[in-house]
């Protein structure tokens, strides 16, 4: 795992099942609404073509329907969502989201952005992305029950500087 790639240069199939094997935390993709959230993302951004981890984020101008990105769309006129983050099984612990994160951040810096944002379940909980994101620097900023209570979610934020 050398450099973070680029996915919208990548085929995306990798990419494709990382997201469908965790999509009880994010949600289910075909092949053709991964591309579409690819070309509209901010940031997607992975390693091993997608395989071995990936980050993709949404600035507030995308065109982008979730009741959570629209949340912040509310709240926030200038803001980097993460619309999901997921590092394999056997990637985890070599501090790959931790990378991604800390290029997102230079990038949107870049970009001139000056916020991050972000949700995680609370319900169901999700106690390693909460330990995560806290040493990130992310505050917890509101919460939200989303898709008729069948979760609940607080929201996040991370001020760059």
């Amino acid at each position: 795992m050398d450099e973070i790639q680029n996915l919208r240069s990548q085929n995306l199939l990798p990419t494709l099942n990382l997201n469908n094997a965790h999509a009880k935390e994010t949600s289910l993709l075909d092949i053709a609404s991964l591309s579409a959230l690819v070309a509209m993302a901010f940031y997607a951004r992975g390693f091993d073509g997608g395989a071995g981890a990936l980050l993709i984020a949404m600035d507030q101008n995308a065109a982008y329907d979730n009741p959570n990105f629209n949340w912040f769309k509310q709240r926030r006129g200038r803001f980097v969502y993460i619309d999901r983050v997921i590092v394999s099984e056997a990637t985890r612990g070599q501090g790959l989201a931790r990378r991604m994160y800390q290029d997102l951040f230079a990038y949107a810096v870049q970009c001139g952005h000056d916020r991050v944002v972000c949700e995680i379940n609370l319900a169901p909980p999700n106690p390693a992305s909460d330990a995560f994101h806290a040493s990130m620097g992310f505050a917890e900023i509101g919460q939200a029950s989303i898709h008729g209570g069948a979760k609940t979610v607080r929201y996040f934020e991370k001020a760059l500087s």
